[in-house]
């Protein structure tokens, strides 16, 4: 997959989501599909630790919490997915900073 225009820091379409993995993984980044055996995110950080009391949703719905622990960022494809989250927008902010 490429991306419309790679000059870009995001593609236009692209949508912030939470990707859950079988090997306990959690991804937070931008998808423009998230049909498929491979979801390619764009700007993507892993959730070291959540730092939530409400678990992975809590992520989706208010975003990383002081206590969170977070990777850097990097383009990435992701396999082997067990759920895709949609990430509100204030979220989307906290993940950002």
């Amino acid at each position: 997959m490429t991306w419309p225009d790679d000059s870009l820091p995001v593609a236009a379409e692209a949508r912030p989501v939470i990707v859950c993995t079988a090997y306990r993984g959690v991804f937070f980044g931008y998808a423009v599909a998230v049909d498929g055996d491979t979801i390619f995110l764009k700007k993507a950080r892993m959730a070291i630790r959540f730092g939530t009391t409400r678990g992975v949703m809590e992520l989706a719905e208010t975003g990383p919490t002081p206590k969170s622990r977070l990777s850097a960022r990097a383009d990435i494809e992701v396999r082997k997915i067990t759920a895709v989250i949609e990430v509100t927008a204030a979220a989307a902010e906290r993940w950002e900073v």
